[in-house]
């Protein structure tokens, strides 16, 4: 029989025991140092590639040196030290989280060591002027730091690590993108498929604390502005489907090529790359550089300017440099550099957005872009409601949700039948090299442990 909950009891139980309250102060003070640490990630990125800009802008030709030899620089230091540390670092996440990975072996994909080699080699990146995002590495980045809480709290504490991963996770894209409730949604279509009810409690402290240290830092402003968004009728229903529908194809190639590339599929490049790692990260660099020139430098780093000029009706890009976009985040991913892709992704879906308005309707402009985005980046990650939120919080674009909405899960739906989840697979190989099912290739991280006081 069911009774109505006792107020003073309870209260005096939450008061009883001066544990529970130092564990909590514990994780609370852990998402504000995961916050923290985004924010400086933040930083750290924007002047890395603010000096690259600068070297570009200067002696444009020197990047032909520069590229290649920082990002083969990049990549035989994260061999050499750092394996866990390549790549985005949500498949490291997720795989921290697989039930079939060892306890002891979770520190292989997430731990402080890795939180501060992600951000040093991740802002590496930037300063090479690869085409890479910062918002991937931070999910890395903050997970790293929460799971630290763990070996502080008490024996008896019901906050597990599994919690403290999740939430590190989902304050990362919260603080990254400057959009919590994104945060939540990636927290259950993206990492744990399910918010817990004992863990949703820290989960959303963690959103909330590292999102409100970002706040503190940058403001509480959009990551792309206020878009203007025009009366939406039908006569947007014929471009929007064909900007849904190319961004489903072009994502879930994306993906393919990616899976393709990052789990070794038995191709001549791939041997190569496993020979000599480091000579075919100096290649990449060198062709990401050389693609970067041809477009005036437009590829390079995030492509965030690009978006927002795109967004603006500032300086029309042409449709070659999403294809070329394409092509430098492909590489750079291929390298096995650290660094992310949802921004990139966001550029390339904004350029489909962009040339599918200039042909049909080009007052729909701003309406294309913000479905291009939130399309392309829902095929490539097959993860619909975290895309269009995220997107529906950079633009404030709120008067486009259901827009927005239809745009992700058809573009979803369409990679799907071209591709594997991303980062599903990705992270399934890595707990496939970690266990010893699957032989390692040059991005695995089985080269060292984490002491075990890391953990």
């Amino acid at each position: 029989m069911n009774h109505e909950p006792d107020f003073l009891q309870n209260l005096r139980a939450e008061f009883s025991g001066w544990r529970l309250w130092i564990d909590r102060a514990i994780v609370l003070g852990y998402a504000v140092l995961a916050g923290l640490f985004v924010v400086g990630f933040t930083h750290a990125a924007e002047w890395a590639f603010a000096l690259f800009e600068g070297l570009f802008h200067r002696h444009p030709w020197a990047v032909l040196l520069w590229t290649p030899a920082l990002t083969a620089a990049i990549v035989w230091a994260t061999r050499r030290w750092f394996p866990g540390a390549a790549g985005s670092g949500i498949p490291q996440i997720k795989a921290a989280l697989d039930p079939e990975l060892p306890s002891e072996r979770r520190g292989l994909f997430a731990s402080l060591r890795l939180t501060l080699a992600k951000i040093g080699l991740g802002a590496a990146g930037f300063a090479a002027g690869l085409s890479v995002g910062r918002e991937g590495p931070s999910v890395q980045v903050a997970a790293g730091v929460m799971q630290h809480a763990k070996r502080w709290l008490s024996p008896g504490s019901t906050i597990d690590m599994r919690a403290l991963l999740v939430a590190g996770g989902a304050a990362g894209i919260a603080a990254a993108f400057n959009a919590p409730l994104a945060g939540v949604v990636f927290a259950i279509e993206e990492l744990s498929g399910r918010l817990e009810a004992r863990a949703s409690g820290v989960i959303i402290t963690g959103i909330v604390l590292a999102g409100l240290v970002a706040v503190s830092a940058f403001g509480n402003l959009s990551y792309f502005g206020v878009i203007r968004v025009p009366h939406l009728d039908w006569s947007l229903l014929g471009p929007g489907l064909a900007v849904a529908l190319l961004s489903g194809v072009a994502g879930g190639l994306f993906a393919r090529l990616l899976i393709a590339s990052l789990t070794g599929a038995p191709q001549r490049l791939n041997h190569w790359r496993r020979r000599y790692p480091v000579r075919f990260a100096a290649a990449c660099g060198l062709a990401v550089a050389v693609i970067g020139l041809v477009t005036g430098g437009v590829t390079y780093g995030a492509g965030s300017e690009a978006v927002k000029q795109m967004l603006h009706g500032e300086a029309p890009l042409s449709p070659l440099y999403t294809l070329l976009k394409f092509v430098a985040t492909w590489l750079t991913a291929w390298s096995g550099a650290p660094g992310g892709i949802f921004a990139p992704s966001l550029s390339i879906g904004a350029g489909i957005g962009d040339a599918i308005a200039r042909l049909a309707s080009p007052e729909f402009g701003p309406a294309l872009i913000a479905l291009g985005m939130a399309g392309f980046l829902a095929a490539v990650t097959q993860a619909p409601l975290t895309a269009f939120i995220i997107v529906m919080e950079m633009v404030d674009g709120h008067a486009m949700v259901l827009s927005l909405m239809a745009s992700a899960m058809l573009a979803s739906l369409v990679s799907r039948m071209i591709s594997r989840p991303l980062y599903e697979t990705l992270a399934e190989h890595m707990v496939g090299v970690a266990t010893g099912r699957l032989a390692a290739q040059p991005q695995e991280p089985v080269a060292r442990e984490e002491p075990p006081r890391s953990q």
